[in-house]
């Protein structure tokens, strides 16, 4: 028997599950191969191009960061132009083909071009990374409908596992990939890395007809703008507000994008009320019969430039932690390959699968803050989450700083290790001293981005207007990638600093160098930023939803309208 199925609904054979798990594997592939080559790339810039340290360190930051960035321009072009579908496809294939580049770097490429074709790949990775990172989490939340029960509790186990997956994926690749990199060849491992892009092109293309596709909904920098312009012309206009006032929209709440869902009906906030007059209905609107967009805008349209404002401050408050985070790609596996690694007589760990330590720490936590901590503290507090997403954000920048001290206080003990066997000007010697002593900062570090970096997420996806989910996933992915440009920064000032004084603290011999102090100096301004946080998190407004503001404007009119008729 055929069942009819709603527009918003689609076929019944499209989405949910059965779409998203495809969608998933893109995801997983995608961290995997990421990770694979991130994660190690520190290692192969000192020992195979033999870049300086700090050079190395710098050149890791960078490209971290135009990785991290680009997405806020796949985003853009994603809702603007071509969708998220077509955004993705684009996306996986151009990884794929730069990974094929990368690969053939390392292996048969003369040696004498290989240093200029590796960085071209590694970039066109970073153009492929923007246009697929921000989509494929939207895209796959796409695919359950909010408006069926059934579909919207799956929503909720979907984010479960879609983290999940993303955390496996950077974790195998750690494990396994960096081993095969270390012991084996450059070649396979990056090959491997291929393959797996690969793999999950065909997956897509395999699971097509399954997908719900949404047109893009057009420009939503174009909503800012009107609202901003249209709050500038009537800057004359008293802000007093009443419900006689309010262009609330048309009936279904502003205008809709064929394809689109619905958009939700915000409730009117008290922050940032400069941005009001755009929606007052003044005597020169009130004359017109069309509505001029760049005069007059809906209360949603105002609304959502506010959640947009809001989150700015909280973006910025956030980036000592991706500073924070720059390091364990960089002189964290420093660190890690001048200490004992074996394990019994004849395995050795790779020091960048220590890295992998980050995501074992995250499954732990994950389970264990869903199902302890937050019943625990739900008792205290009366929230359904346990915390607030802000609480749970700034536990994380806690955890990080924490980070920053252990991490200090165990390279102090490395020095004086290097010290007392006179190792000090052996850069390349092996250190007399476990490789077990950074676990504690590989573990600290897991927990802060269970705490941080989820809250991060799940604030930016539902604090965004729906049309600009694409582009609050990517300035969620942003606090990273603009954390690792301002980790260059900071190595860089640090550098110039101390070689003034004859000591630099990040020299090329990680022996002579004071790495404690740096880790001392991010730990001072993550302090700093985390003041600033907590003074922004408090006065902090979450996105209220409802239809009542509408309702009280059309009662006050019918009010209005018939007392008038009985006098």
């Amino acid at each position: 028997m055929n069942s009819i199925a709603s527009p918003t609904q689609g076929k019944p054979s499209r989405g949910g599950w059965n779409a998203a798990i495809f969608i998933i594997f893109v995801e997983v592939a995608q961290q995997f191969a990421f990770y694979g080559l991130a994660s190690n790339l520190i290692m192969y810039l000192t020992n195979v191009l033999d870049q300086p340290l700090a050079t190395a360190a710098k050149n890791v930051n960078a490209w971290l960061g135009v990785s991290s960035v680009f997405p806020v321009l796949g985003a853009f072009v994603a809702d603007s132009y071509l969708g998220r579908f077509t955004t993705i496809l684009f996306s996986i294939t151009i990884y794929f083909m730069a990974m094929v580049l990368l690969t053939l770097s390392v292996s048969v490429i003369p040696s004498q071009s290989h240093r200029a074709v590796f960085f071209v790949a590694l970039y066109i990775l970073s153009v492929a990374q923007g246009g697929q990172k921000p989509c494929v989490q939207t895209f796959a939340a796409d695919q359950f409908d909010e408006n069926t029960p059934e579909e919207r509790k799956a929503k909720s186990s979907f984010f479960n596992w879609w983290y999940l997956g993303l955390v496996f994926g950077a974790t195998s690749a750690t494990l396994g990939v960096v081993y095969l990199q270390d012991n084996v060849g450059w070649g396979l491992g990056f090959g491997i890395l291929a393959g797996v892009l690969m793999v999950s092109l065909l997956l897509f293309l395999v699971g097509i007809k399954r997908y719900r596709k949404q047109r893009p909904p057009g420009s939503p920098f174009t909503t800012l703008a009107q609202v901003f312009v249209a709050a500038a012309r009537k800057w004359h206009v008293n802000e007093t507000l009443n419900c006689e006032s309010v262009y609330y929209g048309d009936e279904n709440g502003g205008a809709m994008v064929e394809g689109q869902p619905q958009a939700l009906v915000l409730s009117r906030t008290s922050q940032l009320r400069f941005l009001d007059k755009a929606m007052i209905i003044d005597e020169v609107d009130a004359s017109t019969k069309t509505r001029n967009p760049w005069r007059l805008c809906s209360l949603n349209q105002v609304e959502e430039v506010k959640l947009v404002l809001r989150l700015i401050p909280i973006w910025l408050s956030c980036l000592m932690f991706g500073v924070i985070q720059a390091q364990l790609h960089t002189f964290f596996t420093k660190q890690s390959s001048t200490t004992i690694r074996s394990i019994g007589p004849h395995f050795q760990v790779p020091p960048a699968s220590l890295q992998g330590l980050v995501g074992i720490a995250i499954l732990i936590a994950v389970p264990l803050y869903d199902r302890f901590f937050v019943p625990l503290t739900r008792k205290y507090t009366g929230y359904s989450s346990g915390i607030t997403v802000l609480q749970r954000i700034g536990i994380g920048l806690v955890i990080s700083i924490l980070n920053m001290v252990v991490s200090a206080l165990v390279e102090a003990k490395r020095l004086d290790v290097a010290k007392h066997y006179n190792l000090i000007d052996k850069p390349k010697a092996i250190i007399p001293m476990k490789v077990w002593w950074l676990l504690p900062q590989y573990l600290i570090c897991g927990v802060s981005d269970a705490f941080t970096t989820v809250g991060l997420q799940e604030l930016f996806y539902d604090q965004m207007p729906e049309q600009m989910r694409s582009i609050g996933a990517a300035a969620f992915i942003s606090v990273i990638g603009v954390g690792s440009f301002i980790s260059f920064g900071i190595i860089s000032i640090v550098q110039s600093i101390t070689s003034r004084n004859g000591e630099k603290w990040l020299g090329d011999n990680i022996n002579r160098a004071h790495l404690d102090y740096f880790y001392w100096v991010l730990a001072v301004l993550s302090t700093l930023s985390l003041c600033v946080y907590v003074l922004i998190a408090r006065a902090f407004v979450y996105r209220k939803v409802g239809v009542e503001e509408k309702l009280k404007a059309e009662m006050s009119l019918f009010a209005k309208n018939h007392d008038g008729g009985e006098t």
